[in-house]
Formats: structure tokens, sequence, C-alpha cells
């Protein structure tokens, strides 16, 4: 990539302390770009149910600042009603007006399925993995004032159909139309919204076993790692994406196809 054109841009990712957000957010850096990450900052999950992914807490994106990234992290809780508002006033306040939005962070819980679905399930899949990325686009473009700018959602390419992860698969599913109408509505102010769908990525979840099963179904032949999603997201943010909008692009090595 010649020039990004990303040098100086201020770039929010959501949930950009741990696992695929972290790369992210380091690989926004490395353009030059002044990162706000985003960590979890909400109650911790009821005693009967079990959170299928990492929330690096303060500490954490503290330290990822620090050590890697150079830019701010700001906590919220996105499952609230103002988390967009208040999250772009924090973002603002330290570096100025939001030109890029990664929408990475993700809620999974299990038991997910039909047999034990629940309202409150998918409420919270659905608030966090879907309403509040809708809202955040909303703020971005609220704020744009007229200058370009862009966001990118992060799906999974098993969103057309996630049998045993219901809630989840479903949210990221209405993600994904998410990024279709956002890109429709917004083109005309100069906002580009495009998705990243990953396939099977290590970030320390999958076991060996794991990991063996998934490559014989990958035609590439091995797992992503979290630096094949970030590399991604920074070409859709890019000049060089300038004319890219409303896709959902699958990251998997030819999973899922």
């Amino acid at each position: 990539m010649i020039d990004s054109g990303l040098d100086g841009v201020v770039v929010l990712v959501t949930g950009g302390a741990g696992g695929i957000g972290a790369a992210i957010s380091r690989a926004f850096a490395e353009q030059g770009a002044h990162v706000a990450v985003q960590y979890f900052d909400g109650p911790e999950p009821p005693a009967s149910l079990r959170w299928e992914h990492a929330s690096p807490a303060k500490n954490d994106a503290e330290r990822l600042v620090s050590s890697s990234v150079g830019g701010v992290a700001v906590g919220a809780d996105l499952a609230s009603a103002d988390a967009a508002p208040r999250l772009f006033d924090s973002v603002e306040q330290l570096l100025g007006p939001v030109g890029v939005l990664v929408n990475n962070a993700a809620h999974c819980e299990s038991p997910d399925t039909f047999a034990e679905l629940t309202s409150a399930g998918l409420d919270r899949h659905y608030r966090v993995n879907a309403v509040a990325p809708a809202m955040l686009i909303a703020e971005l473009a609220r704020r744009s004032g007229g200058r370009r700018a862009c966001a990118v959602n992060i799906s999974t390419d098993a969103a057309r159909a996630f049998p045993g992860q219901i809630g989840y698969g479903s949210s990221k599913a209405a993600l994904e139309a998410v990024t279709r109408a956002a890109a429709l509505d917004l083109g005309p102010q100069g906002i580009r919204v495009n998705a990243v769908a990953p396939g099977p990525v290590q970030t320390g979840w999958m076991s060996e076993e794991l990991v063996r099963d998934a490559t014989d179904m990958i035609p590439l032949r091995r797992v992503g790692t979290p630096a094949d999603i970030a590399d991604a997201c920074v070409f859709l943010a890019s000049e060089q994406a300038r004319w890219i909008t409303g896709q959902v692009i699958q990251v998997a090595g030819g999973h899922a196809l």
C-alpha cells in the first residue's frame, strides 16, 4: 500500500484491546492514525451464563495503548442506550472528530441453542452485535460535518447459518444488513460502510485438534490470524478503497464459501 491516507486520522476501534481488536488497533497505528481503543466497562455476566469471548478491561486497553498503539483507551458499555453519543464525546475530547469507525466489539454467550433460547439472551446479542454498531454509525454520520468518513463492521463468515449459536449468528447477519442499508443511506454524505467476515481465527481459543479440523475445511489450508483481519480493515478504510461501499468481504481463506 503506497499511501493509505490514514495518517493523522482518528480511528475508533470498539473491543480494540484484545485478540482481533488489538491487531486492528495496532494496524491503524502503524499507518499513522490516532487510535481510540474502546474497552468493555459494564456489569459482569450472570452466573448462569458463559461469555464466549474475552472482555479486556481498562488495564488491558491502557497497556496496549502505552506499548504499541499510542492512542487513548476509552471505556463504554455498548449495550447501554446512550453508549454511542457518550463514546463519541469522549473520543472527540481526547483526539478530535472520528474519521474511521471499526465496529469490532461483539457479544457471544452460551447456551445459545433453540432448546435454551431466551428473549433476554437474544436481546443481549442484538444490543451489542447489531444495535450498537448501527447507533455508532449513525453518530459518525451526525458528526461528520460534510467530511468523508467510513465504518468497517466485523461480522463472521458463518452469519448466513450458524447452528448452535442462534443469537450470535442471527445478530451478525443483522449487522451485515445494517452494513448494506447504511451504505445506501449515507453514501451521498461521503460515508462508506463495509464489513469484514472472518473465518476461523486463532486468538487462543482454538485447541490443536480444532485447528487441525478447521484447516481441513479451509482451501488455503491454514486458520486465520488477527493480522489477516486487521489488514483487511485497513484496506477498506484506506484511500485505495475509496469507491468500495456496502460490501461484506469474507476474509477466511475460502472457508464457508
